[in-house]
This record gives structure tokens, C-alpha cells and sequence, in this order.
């Protein structure tokens, strides 16, 4: 990244963080935006470790802390994972505390399933509730619908995309 827009404050280690679902594009998408970023000498993050487990790692809420932006790959399943919700809560608290830049790709997705919570993020959402906290399940739905209508890109129009 450019030094005059890379992270300048002692805190931020990297200029960003990749949150998606692993299962969903790992080994495609995800892995090839990695690539891409990396060979323009970009330091982005990308967890190799966890994939889609219950679990939170402490160490990786800090990696979200220390990211200039965050960029949040929605794809059809990101709202199954627990992990996913947890860590998209978290890169809302850093938008709004830290000022972190958060930019949001549908991959093959309709954004506005999204931010209606609609279809599969719907129906994720209805499970979460039997399982987990109603506190927690709503704090999800609001970092969904908050992120979902930022500028960001349809990866099906391959171009910037606002409601």
C-alpha cells in the first residue's frame, strides 16, 4: 500500500482484514483477492486456522483492531457461522469507534438479502435464535444491516454498487 494511506498509527499492523466464510470461498475468491493483494504489496490478513468454528480467538479480534479496513466477503452461508457473525459485530465496533473503513463484497449474492435479512441470512438468523443469546442475535442483525448498506461491490455487476 502506499505509504501516504498505510496505516500510520501504532496500532494498525495491517492495512486489511478479510472476513468470509470459509467454507464458501476459501479456496477461490477469497484466496485469489489474498494473492492479488499481496503481490500489490498490500498486508492484508486472512485467517488460515479457523474455519467456520464456534470459538473466537482473542488474538483475532485484535487482528480486526489492528486493520486500516476491513473488507467483509459476504457470500450465501456467512450468516450460518456463529464465528462470521461474531466477527462482523466486531468490525462494526471498530467502524464505529476506531473510524476503520469497512467495505463489503456480495459475492454471489443479492446484496439486499442482506439488508433485509432475507433468505439465507433470514433463515440463519431463525436458527441463531433457538441457540444463541437474542442480545447477541440482534447485535447481528444490526452489524449486518449496517455493513450490508455501505458502498461496496455485487461481484454478479462487477461494479461499485450503493442502495
Amino acid at each position: 500500500m502506499a505509504s501516504s494511506s498505510s496505516p500510520t498509527t501504532p496500532y494498525l499492523k495491517h492495512d486489511v482484514f478479510l472476513s468470509f466464510r470459509g467454507t464458501d470461498t476459501r479456496n477461490g475468491f477469497t484466496s485469489h483477492l489474498y494473492d492479488a493483494l499481496q503481490r500489490n504489496q498490500i498486508d492484508a490478513y486472512i485467517d488460515n486456522k479457523l474455519d467456520g468454528g464456534e470459538t473466537i480467538e482473542p488474538a483475532l479480534l485484535e487482528r480486526i483492531e489492528e486493520s486500516f479496513i476491513s473488507l467483509v466477503i459476504f457470500s450465501e452461508n456467512y450468516a450460518d457461522s456463529t464465528f462470521c457473525l461474531r466477527e462482523l459485530s466486531k468490525i462494526l465496533e471498530c467502524m464505529e469507534t476506531k473510524q476503520q473503513m469497512v467495505l463489503p463484497v456480495f459475492y454471489r449474492l443479492d446484496p439486499s438479502h442482506v439488508q433485509n435479512l432475507t433468505g439465507s441470512y433470514g433463515d440463519a438468523l431463525c436458527k441463531h435464535e433457538r441457540d444463541c443469546s437474542s442480545e447477541e442475535v440482534e447485535s447481528w442483525r444490526r452489524a449486518l444491516k449496517e455493513i450490508a448498506n455501505l458502498k461496496g461491490w455485487d461481484s454478479d455487476v462487477i461494479k461499485i454498487w450503493t442502495e
